[in-house]
């Protein structure tokens, strides 16, 4: 065999034993963090300039099920503990990974004009927008808040309730004026250009909106994956959240 047939055998050797993708770190994240992880992930790539990041972005109920389905996930971010437990409890989730990086509140958001000061007011308007409770976390704590306030069925059966994908649908309905009023968490609110805050949802409604962070079990073979998700836990990535309007703890 020649020395250069030797040689490219040897390089074919050594890329087959090589993991694919080295360096790529594949996110699913909660739609409210949409703007965030960006950030985010920028801030890490400078310290790790090796790193790349393939993002999917949806609501958390959307994404624990293509999850569990097989989708390739490294690290899953939700908005919602219940879609964390529901992918530990069936094994993609490693439960010594997970942690919780951040907190946030429910808003409503609607034309700068409304009247609306209270809970009580939005029964009087025709539509009103909300992630589906089944899968969007904004839409369970809406849900939840509007229950508690005794308005709920009364809404539903009314047909006032506009159910979106996730809470940026319900964000931009409430942008172009499509719905009178929509519910949000207090970060998506802050991107709105044309909406105004109408109010500040009481927190003794709704349970606290946490957004725990973990690895899959196939994230945890990452050193990528790994090194993230220690950064997620770190002051500069808490400073990063809190600037986009969240709360860490």
């Amino acid at each position: 065999m020649s020395p250069c047939l030797r040689l490219l055998l040897s390089l074919c050797l050594l890329l087959v034993a090589l993991p694919a993708w080295a360096g790529e770190v594949r996110l699913s994240v909660a739609g409210s963090m949409t703007d965030v992880v960006k950030s985010l992930t920028n801030d890490f790539r400078r310290q790790h300039p090796e790193a790349q990041f393939v993002l999917n972005i949806a609501s958390s109920g959307t994404l624990a099920k293509q999850i569990a389905s097989g989708a390739p996930t490294d690290l899953f971010v939700s908005a919602d503990p219940k879609w964390m437990n529901f992918l530990a409890d069936k094994g993609f989730i490693a439960p010594a990974s997970v942690r919780i990086v951040a907190h946030n509140s429910l808003v409503v958001i609607g034309r700068p004009d409304s009247a609306v000061r209270t809970l009580a007011d939005l029964v009087k308007l025709p539509r009103l927008a909300m992630g589906s409770p089944a899968s969007v976390p904004a839409g369970k704590y809406a849900e939840q808040a509007l229950t508690s306030a005794g308005l709920y069925q009364g809404m539903k059966n009314g047909q006032k309730l506009v159910l979106t994908k996730d809470v940026r649908q319900a964000l931009m309905y409430a942008e172009r004026g499509e719905v009178d009023a929509a519910f949000v968490f207090c970060t998506d609110a802050l991107l709105a250009k044309r909406a105004a805050l109408l109010l500040k949802v009481p927190q003794r409604l709704y349970s606290r909106v946490s957004y725990p962070a973990g690895l899959t079990t196939m994230g945890t073979a990452k050193d990528e994956a790994r090194e993230f998700m220690e950064y997620l836990g770190s002051p500069k990535a808490a400073s990063i959240l809190s600037s986009h309007g969240f709360v860490v703890d």
